[in-house]
């Protein structure tokens, strides 16, 4: 056989190869979104016997209020009261900002459940004012609506959220989006997401500089008795609040207060939004979380360990070592609580 002969049928097994991998990866991606489909159609199994009551995102339509006071648990070598560990908010994911559990607005879709009467789903995350709804200046409103009515139809590039694009979550979304981890270092408290991190300085550094922007911000905090008081600036308000569209700008300040109860199982993020060019008035959200551990054999993806991705439903032994399907943005990089052992 030739040169070109043989060249021209090395083309041709070699597209054949081509085609067949190319099918596979097609059909694998099906199975894959099918299966996911599947999952998402199914009634959500109920938590073991084990799990604390409210265990499940979405579930709580109320929470307890956390005061402030004097911390009395564990304390790390540089004397920062220890809250590590894999944690959640309990009430929704973002899908709406002020109705947690009420769904995408204007969702085509059908509910596999019927969200029942308002009274009966989690309040709103805006917590003062009373009424549950961000004071936005009448412009700032008629943008919400607006991402509101095109937000399932996108026909701009703006009506995208940001998240789904794998872009951070920001600030404050990252805590209604999947589970998420703290760790602690001398001076620092770090935040694990899905999505990205935060970092909040406890050394008393100034601020970055106005003219830096970043997708979650600058953090500069520092511990006040159970509370964790963290001063934000620097954001580049890219994110928006969830899919319900509400917004801040680059000018807005927040003051947050991660406020641990006495057992050190729940907090409560509560942050104050000072915007005066987008709001006409500061105003304060709420977001209740609960921590996570193997124990507690959560039965939502949302929260602790979710189906696994590439072995089957197999977990190997040792733990929870997989991928994860809402880990894409991530690079499957394995997710929330994977590192976490056993209570002793």
């Amino acid at each position: 056989m030739n040169t070109k002969e043989s060249m021209k049928n090395s083309n041709k097994t070699g597209r054949k190869r081509g085609a067949v991998l190319s099918v596979a990866v097609l059909t694998a991606l099906i199975t894959m979104q099918a299966q996911a489909q599947t999952n998402a159609a199914a009634p959500a199994p109920r938590a073991a016997a084990s799990a604390p009551a409210g265990g499940g995102i979405a579930n709580e339509k109320s929470f307890p209020q956390i005061a402030q006071g004097a911390w009395k648990g564990k304390r790390l070598s540089d004397g920062q009261p220890d809250v590590q560990g894999f944690w959640s908010n309990t009430i929704a994911n973002h899908n709406n900002f002020t109705d947690p559990q009420g769904g995408v607005i204007n969702d085509p879709n059908v509910r596999a459940r019927p969200k029942g009467p308002r009274e009966e789903r989690a309040p709103s995350r805006v917590s003062d004012p009373a009424d549950g709804q961000i004071p936005f200046q009448p412009w700032a409103l008629e943008k919400v609506k607006e991402s509101q009515e095109f937000f399932n139809n996108p026909i701009k590039p703006q009506y995208i959220e940001p998240l789904a694009r794998c872009a951070p979550a920001g600030v404050p979304k990252s805590f209604y989006w999947h589970g998420y981890e703290i760790r602690q270092y001398p001076n620092y408290v770090l935040f694990l997401f899905d999505s990205g991190w935060r970092i909040v300085h406890l050394d008393g550094k100034p601020n970055l500089p106005e003219a830096i922007k970043l997708w979650n911000a600058d953090s500069r905090g520092r511990w006040e008795g159970n509370t964790l008081v963290v001063n934000v600036t620097n954001n580049n308000s890219k994110a928006s609040f969830g899919r319900s569209g509400e917004f801040a700008s680059e000018n807005v300040k927040i003051e947050e207060r991660y406020i641990f109860a006495p057992d050190n199982k729940r907090y409560n993020y509560v942050a104050t939004f000072t915007d005066p060019s987008v709001y006409t008035k500061p105003w304060t959200a709420t977001v209740p979380a609960r921590r996570w551990s193997l124990e507690d054999k959560s039965p939502s993806s949302w929260h602790y360990k979710g189906k696994p991705a590439n072995y089957e439903g197999k977990v190997p032994a040792g733990g929870p070592d997989t991928d994860h399907y809402e880990r894409i943005c991530v690079e499957n990089n394995n997710g929330f609580g994977v590192a976490a052992k056993p209570a002793k």
